[in-house]
C-alpha cells in the first residue's frame, strides 16, 4: 500500500519544540555571565558535562541518569548565553563570519546534550525521565526565547542581512543568512514591549502542553493490553502474530498473549482476528487514546490551538495556518487545498467501491454486512487474498527484518556508494539498539543506529533522529543518525515483517540517508533541516526501492528454506500496491483537512475539539467505517510539537515530488542508474537546506513536478 502516514520525523525538539529557533537547538540569548564565570561552574561529576571519550563520541549512556539533565542544562544554558554575549560584544562591525557563521557554530555542548535528551525521551523514557521532560520543557523553551528575542544579536544579524546583496557570499552562505534571519523574525525578534514578553510566555506554555500531550498518548499506549486467554481468543491469528503477542506478554510480565496498542501489533490483530467482538474492543482502545480519564488530551489540544492563534496574530497573520505555511513550499493554505481538491473526491469514490467489495465478501463468509470500522482491515485482507492470490501468511516468511536491513543497505551502496558495517560491543541506550559504521571507501562518513522494536517506554510510530548533525563549521562533525521503528518482536524466531512494515523500514531509512549523506558547511542547513513539505521526499522516495524486482529477488528469501521469493509473488505484491488506497487516502486526507481547518480558525477559543472533529467529518463526508487516520486527541504530529501543525498535508505534497522522481529512474530502465543516482545525491540527499528546494528539485527533474504520477500510483486517476 502507498504509505503517507508512518513517519513522524523527530529530531529531538527539532520536531517537538516551541518555535523556529527551538528547532536549531544550539542558540542562546542575553546573559550577565561571562565565559570565565561559566567555566568555573563546570560539574565534572556529571557525565553530560564531561568530554565524551566514547567510541564515536556517543553519549556515555551507561553513566547517564535522569537527574543529570536538569543541572547539566542549567550550566549549558549559561555557557551558551555567554557565547552569544561574546558575539554581541565584538567591537568589530558585524560580518558573515563574526556574526552569522559564528552563531551557527555556537552552543555545541548544549546541542549534544539536548539531542541526547530528546532522543531518550522518545526512545527509552521511564517515568523518572518523563518527570524530567515535564520539568525541562518550559525551561528549554525559555532558553530558546532568549535567543529569538535577543535584541543585541538580532541587530548584528539584521545589519549583515541588509548588506546581503553587496556581500560576496556563495549560495550556501546566502542561504544560511536568509534562513537565520527568517528564523528570528518568525520567532518574535521584531516584536516590542508587551507583545515580545507575551510571545515568549506562549512559547514556554506550548512546550509544557506538547510534552504533556505526548506523554499522555504514551501512557495510554503503554498501559493498555488486551489479554487473549484461550484458543478461541486467538482464532484466525497466524503463528507470527501469536508469537508477537506472546512476546508482548512476556515484556509486560504476564502469561499467555496480549495485544498492545503498538501499530505493528494492533493492526495485524484487526486484520486477522475472526473474533469481531475482540476486534471492536481493540479498535475502540486504539481510537480512544488521549481520551482516558487520566490522560485526557482534549483540553490540552484546545489550549494549544488558542495559544497558536494568538502567536500568529502577534506576528501579523490572520491565523496559525497562514503563519505555518508561509515558511514551507506550499506558502499558502490555498495551495494545499488545490492539491487535495484533486485527491479527496476520487479517494471517497474509490473507498465507496472498496466498501461494496467488503460487503460482498462479508456476505460470502456468512458474516454481518453492516461494515463497521473494526471490520475493514479484516475484510479487506480477505478481498486482497482473493483478488491477488496474496496471503500475508505466505508473504511474511520472505521478509525477515534481518533480510530487509541487508536489502536497504545494499540499495544505499548501489545508489550512493556507501557501505554499512555492523559493530558490536558498543555501549548503547538499550539492548535492542544496533550500530553500523557508514563508509565510503576508506572514509567513515557517519554512524547509523537501528532501534526497531516496540517496548513500553518507547513512543509509538516510526521516526528518524540524530545524536549529532553533520557540519564543518567549527570543526568537522560526522552525523550520528538513529532510525526508530515499532515492529512487534518475533518471539523465539526471526522477526517477520508485513510488506507495509517493509515500506516503513525503507521510509525511515530514506530519512536516515538524508542525515547520513548531508554534505554542507553549516549545522543550521544540514541533514533534514528543510521545510516539512520537502523533508518527506527522501523518505517516501526510498520506499520505491522496496518494490524493485531485482531487490526482492536478491534479498527476499524464505526465513526457513532460504529460497528466493518466487517471481510470481513479486508481481502480485507490485500489482496489489494500489489495493485499498481509497480507504488509506480518505483516512489520511481527512486528518489533513481537519488539521488545516482547525488552524485556519481566527479565534478558536470556543472550539470543542470533539465536536469540531465530528462536524468536520460530516461536512467532508468522511465515511464512518473509514474515519480519520489520527483522531485529534492522539494526533501527535499536530499536538506533540509544531513542526507538522497545519502541516499534516506534507506527506502527499512530498509524494508528488517522489512519484515524479522515481518515474525518472523507471524511464531510464534502471533503478540504480549511476548518473541519476549522482544527481539525486547532489540535489536531494546531500543538499540539506543549502539550496532553495524548488530550484534543487527542478535541477534534478529538469522541470516542475505535476500531481499526475502521484494520483496514478495511488490508483486515483481513473476514479
Amino acid at each position: 500500500m502507498r504509505r503517507t502516514h508512518l513517519c513522524q520525523l523527530h529530531i529531538s525538539s527539532e520536531c517537538q519544540g516551541g518555535g523556529e529557533i527551538a528547532a536549531m537547538f544550539y542558540h542562546g540569548g542575553s546573559s550577565t555571565l561571562t565565559p570565565t564565570r561559566q567555566i568555573a561552574m563546570t560539574d565534572h561529576s556529571n557525565p553530560l558535562l564531561r568530554d565524551w571519550h566514547t567510541r564515536y563520541e556517543l553519549p556515555p549512556f551507561a553513566q547517564i541518569k535522569p537527574e543529570h539533565f536538569a543541572p547539566a542544562f542549567a550550566e549549558l544554558f549559561a555557557e551558551h548565553l555567554a557565547e552569544i554575549d561574546t558575539l554581541v560584544a565584538n567591537p568589530d562591525a558585524p560580518t558573515f563570519d563574526n556574526t552569522v557563521a559564528a552563531f551557527d557554530a555556537a552552543g555545541a555542548r548544549l546541542d549534544r546534550v539536548r539531542l541526547t535528551f530528546g532522543n531518550l525521551c522518545a526512545s527509552e523514557s521511564p517515568p523518572a525521565l518523563q518527570a524530567v521532560e515535564r520539568e525541562m520543557a518550559p525551561l528549554l523553551a525559555a532558553h530558546d526565547s532568549k535567543v529569538s528575542l535577543h535584541g543585541g544579536f538580532f541587530a548584528r544579524l539584521h545589519a549583515v542581512y541588509e548588506q546581503s546583496a553587496t556581500l560576496e557570499l556563495n549560495e550556501e552562505q546566502q542561504r544560511l543568512l536568509r534562513r537565520l534571519h527568517t528564523d528570528f523574525v518568525r520567532s518574535g525578534a521584531t516584536l516590542q514591549g508587551a507583545a515580545r514578553e507575551r510571545f515568549a510566555a506562549i512559547a514556554e506554555r506550548l512546550a509544557e502542553l506538547y510534552t504533556q500531550f505526548s506523554q499522555n498518548v504514551l501512557a495510554d499506549e503503554s498501559s493498555y493490553q488486551l489479554p487473549l486467554t484461550s484458543e478461541a481468543d486467538l482464532a484466525g491469528l497466524p503463528d507470527s502474530i501469536r508469537q508477537s503477542a506472546r512476546s508482548a506478554a512476556r515484556e509486560r510480565g504476564v502469561d499467555g498473549y496480549v495485544i498492545t496498542l503498538s501499530r505493528s501489533l494492533v493492526q495485524p490483530f484487526l486484520t486477522w482476528s475472526t473474533r469481531r467482538d475482540l476486534r471492536e474492543t481493540a479498535w475502540r482502545a486504539w481510537t480512544s487514546r488521549g481520551t482516558t480519564p487520566t490522560a485526557d488530551n482534549r483540553p490540552l489540544a484546545h489550549e494549544i490551538l488558542v495559544l497558536r492563534s494568538e502567536q500568529a496574530r502577534l506576528l501579523g497573520y490572520d491565523n496559525y495556518a497562514e503563519y505555518a505555511l508561509a515558511d514551507r513550499m506550499a506558502a499558502k493554505p490555498a495551495a494545499v487545498y488545490a492539491l487535495f481538491d484533486q485527491v479527496w473526491e476520487p479517494a471517497k469514490a474509490s473507498a465507496a467501491r472498496e466498501r461494496q467489495a467488503l460487503v460482498a465478501q462479508a456476505g460470502a463468509l456468512g458474516e454481518p454486512t453492516d461494515i463497521e470500522p473494526w471490520d475493514w482491515y479484516y475484510l479487506a485482507e480477505k478481498v486482497r487474498v482473493a483478488r491477488y492470490t496474496l496471503d500475508d501468511a505466505e508473504v511474511k516468511p520472505y521478509f525477515s527484518l534481518e533480510a530487509m536491513l541487508n536489502a536497504m543497505f545494499d540499495c544505499a551502496n548501489r545508489l550512493f556508494g556507501v557501505q554499512f558495517v555492523e559493530q558490536t560491543g558498543v555501549s548503547l541506550y538499550h539492548p535492542d539498539v544496533r550500530l553500523w559504521e557508514v563508509h565510503r571507501g576508506d572514509e567513515l562518513v557517519g554512524v547509523f543506529l537501528g532501534d526497531n522494536y516496540a517496548r513500553p517506554n518507547k513512543q509509538g510510530g516510526a521516526w528518524m533522529s540524530v545524536y549529532r548533525r553533520q557540519t564543518r563549521n567549527g570543526g568537522k562533525a560526522i552525523p550520528i543518525v538513529v532510525n526508530n521503528n515499532n515492529f512487534a518482536r518475533g518471539g523465539e524466531g526471526a522477526t517477520l515483517l508485513s510488506f507495509d512494515d517493509v515500506r516503513t523500514l525503507f521510509h525511515e531509512f530514506g530519512h536516515g540517508l538524508h542525515g547520513l549523506l548531508s554534505n554542507v558547511n553549516y549545522g543550521r542547513l544540514s541533514c533534514t533541516s528543510v521545510p516539512r513539505d520537502y523533508v518527506e521526499l527522501p523518505s517516501q522516495l526510498m520506499e520505491n526501492w522496496a518494490t524493485v524486482p531485482e531487490v526482492l529477488a536478491k534479498h527476499a528469501r524464505h526465513v526457513t528454506t532460504n529460497a528466493p521469493i518466487p517471481a510470481v509473488l513479486i508481481e502480485r505484491i507490485r500489482a496489489s500496491q494500489t489495493f485499498n488506497q481509497g480507504f488509506e487516502t480518505v483516512a489520511y486526507a481527512s486528518s489533513v483537512l481537519i488539521d488545516l481547518a482547525l488552524h485556519l480558525q481566527k479565534d478558536p477559543t470556543g472550539i470543542d475539539i470533539a465536536s469540531f472533529e465530528e462536524d468536520e467529518c460530516k461536512r467532508l463526508g468522511v465515511p464512518r467505517e473509514v474515519g480519520m487516520r489520527h483522531r485529534l486527541p492522539h494526533f501527535g504530529h499536530v499536538f506533540s510539537g509544531d513542526y507538522y501543525a497545519a502541516g499534516y498535508y506534507v506527506y502527499i505534497w512530498a509524494e508528488v515530488l517522489e512519484a515524479e522522481a522515481f518515474d525518472v529512474f523507471e524511464e531510464a530502465g534502471n533503478a540504480f542508474d549511476p548518473s541519476l543516482a549522482d544527481k539525486l545525491q547532489q540535489y536531494v540527499y546531500s543538499a540539506g537546506d543549502s539550496r532553495e528546494q524548488r530550484a534543487a528539485f527542478r535541477a534534478f527533474l529538469g522541470r516542475d513536478p505535476q500531481a499526475a504520477s502521484m494520483l496514478r500510483k495511488r490508483g486515483l486517476l481513473a476514479a
